[in-house]
């Protein structure tokens, strides 16, 4: 049932559990709360004796209507709490948002399936193993199956009809001992889908009833007498004990155990996440939960299980924690008071308690960076805080392939998803002057048209003369004298300010000075790599174009792969064949190192 009264009309609520949200004036919802009884607890709120919380008065003072919807249970409403506080993600609660960033590794539902890493869920696609948290030991996962088995890499459709036409051929990895070539029919099914179910075991933590396997093919390959295929299931044995032995903490025996600590004060709580599958971590979290009322550690850590629940889709039966819970399932939560259990309440509670340490350190890493940008702003004698710098430079050789670059520095720090590389468009040889007004004048055109935010500072990479040439650009947009720009000279350091004959010579020691080399190094360094990068380009590019037969879609998937003419000579003929074919790959290494090098037969 779903109604919506006013605060006036509290007795009209039901003594039954459910949902309540609240609305101000202008029909926005402020907040989602759960309640055993409806009547009892949204009255509360109502009663000046139960507030004694500032923002709770203040969500009381904008509630102008209340909306509930009546459930079966206190279990039901947390629910219906959980998904309407990341659905609408109401002011007043606490943040709960669905991370889409963390990695799965999936095996791919596909004849040969594929075991992949991919941060889309999408269960039709196949079986899915994570979140990971860390990509490093997402890594070292995909790592070690790779090294056990030898499981395809491409994306070919390797169909019953497909592989009896002789559509595909064996590629690179197939040489390497990567994989067994099933493109062309040269691995059975049943033996690749056994890999596969090993494999499965091992993103489950079942490294146990993988171990045994190997070790079963090892013994009955030494009693067959081929002890070299005995060896080879001895060295994958060996690897999986050593995988698993780095990977326990505390007794192996334990296992289908999930951990939950909180650690908070009256502004945050830090929830941690261990999954324990045979004495290790199989999945670990960790959370911040900015507290906006008054909620209870109780409270929240409910709130979350819950969140996690439906994030790893299930949760073991067995949960320890640090604080006393009662749930409404029948899962068993406790508080191990000795042993290898408290030892993993423990291990959580130091999680919790170091990345509590960690957001203390980004939230006061702020004040510092703004007396240094308080610092600049006196020195520069700016009217802003120059919160947003943007550095300009130009690079060319002898006037060959000239290019610019722009970064741009937040809080003092790079920002290098705002970095850009310009082409210059409208200027014919090396004018450095006319390329910077280019540059300047397309920079702050866009920004103009995209009505996007001006940086507080702009730094041009050189003298007077590249200092003046954007000062005109800005004056052709109209922004001169609304957005502050210096120049700074390499050989002295000196400090150009526009229409001031004489320049500034700051500190060499100065913090300001050290801060505006920083940026203006950065510029000249990502302006060198891309202009190093275009050249080599431009020289492949050139080169393979002499070559008859070589089109440019072979030429663009050679530039893809090797960037420059000297890697493609340094590559063997088959490097150069799993990219464009052996016909091709032949052809391209005859023009480059003469016809005395011939494929291997």
């Amino acid at each position: 049932m779903n109604t919506r009264i006013t605060p006036q009309e509290l007795s009209k609520l039901p003594a039954s559990p459910g949902i309540y949200k609240y609305f101000n004036t202008a029909e926005e919802l402020i907040y989602v709360g759960k309640a055993k009884n409806l009547k009892k607890r949204v009255s509360s709120y109502f009663t000046k004796s139960h507030i004694t919380n500032r923002k709770t008065f203040r969500m009381v003072k904008e509630i102008n209507g209340i909306e509930i919807t009546i459930v079966n249970s206190e279990f039901d409403a947390l629910l219906l709490e959980n998904n309407l506080i990341k659905q609408y993600q109401p002011k007043y609660n606490i943040n709960l948002k669905d991370d889409k960033s963390f990695p799965f590794i999936c095996v791919t539902k596909e004849r040969f399936p594929r075991v992949i890493s991919t941060r889309r869920f999408n269960k039709t696609d196949g079986d899915y193993f994570g979140p990971y948290t860390s990509v490093k030991a997402m890594n070292n996962v995909l790592e070690l199956i790779r090294k056990l088995y030898t499981i395809r890499t491409c994306t070919l459709k390797l169909s019953e009809q497909n592989i009896a036409a002789g559509k595909f051929k064996i590629c690179l990895e197939y040489h390497l001992n990567n994989c067994l070539g099933p493109c062309e029919g040269l691995q059975n099914e049943d033996d690749y889908n056994e890999e596969i179910q090993n494999t499965k075991e091992i993103l489950k933590g079942n490294l146990s009833i993988v171990k045994n396997y190997f070790k079963r093919k090892m013994e009955t390959s030494s009693k067959a007498l081929d002890f070299e295929l005995a060896q080879k299931f001895k060295v994958k044995f060996e690897m999986l004990d050593k995988f698993q032995s780095r990977s326990i903490i505390v007794n192996q025996k334990l296992t289908n155990i999930d951990v939950f600590t909180i650690v908070s004060d009256e502004k945050t709580a830090v929830i941690n996440f261990l999954r324990i599958k045979k004495g290790a971590i199989n999945l670990a979290d960790t959370v911040l939960v900015k507290k906006k009322l008054e909620e209870q550690d109780r409270d929240i850590l409910l709130l979350i299980i819950e969140n996690y629940r439906l994030k790893y889709s299930e949760l073991n039966r067995e949960i320890i924690s640090n604080i006393r819970l009662k749930l409404w399932t029948d899962d068993i939560v406790t508080i191990p008071s000795r042993g290898d259990k408290k030892k993993l309440v423990e291990l959580s509670l130091k999680n919790a308690l170091y990345y509590k340490k960690e957001q203390m350190i980004q939230t006061q890493t702020p004040v510092n960076k703004n007396r240094l940008l308080e610092t600049l702003k006196s020195d520069l004698r700016l009217k802003h805080l120059p919160v947003q710098i943007e550095c300009f430079d130009n690079s060319n050789i002898q006037g060959s392939t000239p290019v610019a670059s722009l970064v741009s520095f937040i809080n003092g720090k790079p920002s290098k998803k705002n970095y850009r590389h310009f082409n210059i468009k409208t200027v014919e040889g090396p004018d450095d002057f006319e390329s910077m007004k280019e540059i300047v004048t397309r920079r702050y055109q866009r920004l103009k048209d995209e009505q996007s935010p001006m940086p507080n500072l702009i730094v041009i990479d050189g003298g007077k003369g590249q200092l003046n040439a954007a000062k005109e650009a800005l004056q052709s947009l109209q922004l001169y004298g609304q957005i502050p720009i210096i120049g700074i000279a390499k050989r002295l350091e000196e400090i150009y300010f526009p229409n001031d004959p004489l320049p500034v010579h700051l500190s060499k020691k100065s913090e300001s000075l050290k801060l505006l080399q920083r940026i203006r190094d950065e510029a000249h360094r990502f302006a060198i790599t891309f202009h190093r990068d275009k050249r080599s380009a431009n020289s492949l590019i050139s080169v393979i174009d002499e070559i008859p037969g070589i089109g440019p879609s072979t030429r663009d998937k050679l530039f893809r792969q090797f960037s420059s003419v000297g890697k493609i000579k340094d590559a063997s003929i088959t490097d150069v064949a799993a990219i464009v074919g052996l016909h091709k790959a032949q052809i391209v290494k005859d023009h480059l190192e003469g016809p005395q090098k011939k494929a291997p037969n």
